[in-house]
């Protein structure tokens, strides 16, 4: 697995709804950039989380630059994640701030991140002309309230999207596991929600898809 290298750039950036921080990992000194990955944290997680973390550095090695976005509730000290429409502002904003004569500047972008990261990124995905979207433990059905509850499923958030897309989903998520679809690749890997087992196959998935993407 490839480590990430060095400290990141760190930037605070307004959104509609609070300050955003942002990590960006550039590739070493000497190389340019040849793309953007931009990614968020699943609800109340980190940017620390082991498949994100593992899915930097492998996206840095590969001349990508690599941004790792905390929502503004998360900088605010909270751990339970707003609506929908609340994430998605907040996302978009710091998305466009960094294209916008920022370090993502005429970079094509890939957007992505971990469970309700994810999610963010595949709603997004066509407003912010993203060419591919990159899922770690998309939550493909909501946790249940009662064993004889209908079984509810968000794989039209997937489904919406129309550039290649990654779901890398461990075989016993709780959530369930998406389905192959139209330019989505799916990847089984060990382990649960958490993509704690083995994250070298994550990294080995991710930096395989990033080098179909780009090439």
């Amino acid at each position: 697995m490839a480590r990430v290298p060095g400290a990141p750039t760190v930037l605070e950036l307004d959104t509609p709804h609070g300050p955003a921080r942002v990590h960006v990992h550039a590739p070493q000194a000497g190389t340019a950039p040849v793309a953007a990955l931009v990614l968020g944290h699943g609800a109340g997680g980190s940017i620390t989380a082991p498949d994100l973390q593992a899915v930097t550095g492998v996206a840095v090695a590969a001349g990508v630059t690599t941004v790792l976005v905390e929502q503004p509730y998360r900088v605010a000290g909270r751990r339970s994640a707003p609506a929908a429409g609340t994430l998605d502002t907040a996302w978009t904003s710091v998305v466009a701030q960094l294209g916008d004569g920022g370090p993502l500047d005429r970079l094509p972008l890939i957007t992505g991140g971990r469970s309700s990261g994810a999610r963010v990124a595949c709603r997004t995905a066509q407003q912010l002309g993203a060419i591919g979207v990159l899922c770690l433990a998309f939550p493909l059905h909501p946790p249940q309230r009662s064993p004889d509850a209908e079984q509810k499923t968000r794989l039209p958030e997937l489904d919406a999207v129309t550039v290649p897309a990654l779901v890398i989903q461990g075989v016993n998520d709780r959530f369930g596991m998406p389905p192959h679809g139209p330019d989505r690749t799916v990847v089984e890997v060990a382990g649960d929600h958490g993509l704690k087992s083995d994250v070298d196959a994550v990294a080995g998935a991710a930096a395989a898809w990033l080098k179909d993407l780009l090439r």
